[in-house]
């Protein structure tokens, strides 16, 4: 977002100050959830860890098309809010400072998956046919790199709930536990986005038939997994 306010700065003030907006509210809501993180951490037995470095992540996606960043990205902020709607605010007995998070999170993101839309389409107007096709397999590669990241956390996720809560598990039931907890990553980072009646509208409108089918064949078999 703060290289994409660089397009507005001799324009547009009003897109240049919702993205500069947009770019410090996300600022803090990586703070919020580090804090978050280390809330938890104080109290969880000693072994979780995470696979992915969030800033080589970072650097991989920024690599790509502004296109299929933007397409991510938009996907990303849908998602979330979805899964604040669905599994978050109707649930009474969660920790009050919990579904706050979550609450005010969701507030923000709302608005940010708005200017995410604004500046995919307009994006998307910019782009030559060849440029699109290539924008299609990035994005492509986007999902698919996501894909990798939630299998490699979901297997080290499942030996860490087994090594402490499992004693009782054996066999199938410990190889239910692996299964099940890729299916609900992937459900919650990859397919509630990709179902997002919203998201498909937008995507469907800004590509081809060709190229629609290509992101469907390659989304087949994480929706079917």
């Amino acid at each position: 977002m703060l290289e994409l306010s660089g397009q507005h700065w001799l324009g547009d003030q009003v897109a240049l100050e919702a993205l500069v907006r947009f770019s410090d509210e996300e600022l803090k809501h990586q703070e919020l959830f580090r804090r978050m993180e280390d809330m938890l951490a104080a109290r969880m037995p000693p072994g979780y860890r995470k696979v992915a470095d969030s800033n080589e992540v970072a650097r991989a996606v920024l690599g790509k098309s502004t296109w299929a960043v933007l397409a991510l990205t938009c996907h990303i902020e849908l998602f979330t809010q979805l899964h604040y709607q669905q599994s978050i605010e109707p649930q009474e007995a969660l920790s009050p400072l919990w579904k706050d998070v979550f609450r005010f999170h969701w507030m923000e993101e709302v608005q940010h998956a708005m200017l995410d839309e604004i500046e995919w389409a307009r994006e998307n107007g910019r782009l030559t046919m060849r440029q699109k096709e290539q924008a299609v397999d990035d994005l492509i590669e986007l999902v698919a790199a996501v894909d990798g990241i939630l299998q490699a956390q979901a297997a080290v996720d499942a030996e860490y709930f087994l090594a402490i809560a499992g004693a009782a598990l054996h066999g199938r039931g410990r190889s239910r536990v692996r299964a099940l907890l890729l299916r609900a990553y992937r459900w919650q980072y990859i397919v509630s986005g990709v179902q997002h009646p919203h998201f498909g509208r937008l995507l469907t409108g800004m590509t081809t038939q060709a190229q629609m089918g290509r992101i469907q064949a390659a989304l087949a078999p994480i929706l079917n997994g």
